[in-house]
């Protein structure tokens, strides 16, 4: 026969438990909203020079039209212009195919002047993950690219979801900071830090700058 606690007994377990509760605290932890004063910011990641064979590369210039990539909006777009226009002119000179993405109701001729578009460079239009609804996976798959170089804006936007989307398809990713862009700094921090951490994408990221890459090795 199975045994019962007494009713006593029962109050007692009872009385117990609650002064538990009161003493130690509930089970479940505080919510990150509570705790987000308590954050700790990671410690900076160490920037990868990094050498890249022309085959099976490609650049990706993300969103850099006005419409978003102006002085008014978001400066630090305008302010990455020159090392991007670098790192593609690096790219033109060693035939890297280049592939352009824009914003809705935006056109090529949109398309910062340092970066203009050539005549037979693929231009995708999307929201933010520049795979969803444009041909950018056939396009990535037709050239036969294992690795993408994403620069763009926004960090948060199109870079953090376009770069996740290319690592979940097996392609290698590289990251130069300073070809990356917000509106401030905590989405291009949160954006580098998403990218080195996240499962599957962080074990195909690299972290870099427009200098450290160096493209045409064998």
């Amino acid at each position: 026969m199975k045994k019962h606690l007494p009713r006593t007994g029962w109050a007692g377990f009872m009385a117990i438990s609650f002064f538990f509760l009161l003493t130690v605290g509930p089970v479940f932890g505080a919510t990150i909203i509570d705790e987000w004063a308590k954050v700790v910011t990671p410690a900076a990641p160490q920037l990868k020079e990094i050498k890249l064979p022309v085959e099976g590369t490609a650049l990706l210039l993300l969103d850099f039209n006005k419409q978003v990539c102006n002085n008014e909006r978001r400066p630090r777009c305008v302010a990455s212009i020159p090392a991007v226009s670098r790192l593609l002119g690096e790219a033109r000179k060693a035939n890297v195919p280049v592939v352009y993405s824009l914003t809705s109701g935006s056109s090529p001729q949109d398309i910062a002047p340092a970066l203009a578009a050539r005549p037979g460079d693929p231009i995708v239009t999307s929201g933010p993950d520049k795979f969803l609804g444009t041909e950018l996976e056939k396009i990535l798959k037709e050239r036969n690219i294992k690795t993408v170089i994403v620069t763009g804006t926004a960090a948060h936007g199109a870079v953090i979801c376009t770069a996740g989307g290319a690592a979940l398809r097996g392609m290698k990713v590289v990251i130069p900071v300073d070809g990356i862009s917000a509106e401030s700094l905590y989405p291009e921090q949160y954006t580098v830090w998403h990218l080195l951490n996240a499962p599957r994408v962080s074990t195909m990221t690299t972290v870099t700058k427009t200098e450290m890459i160096q493209i045409g090795t064998k």
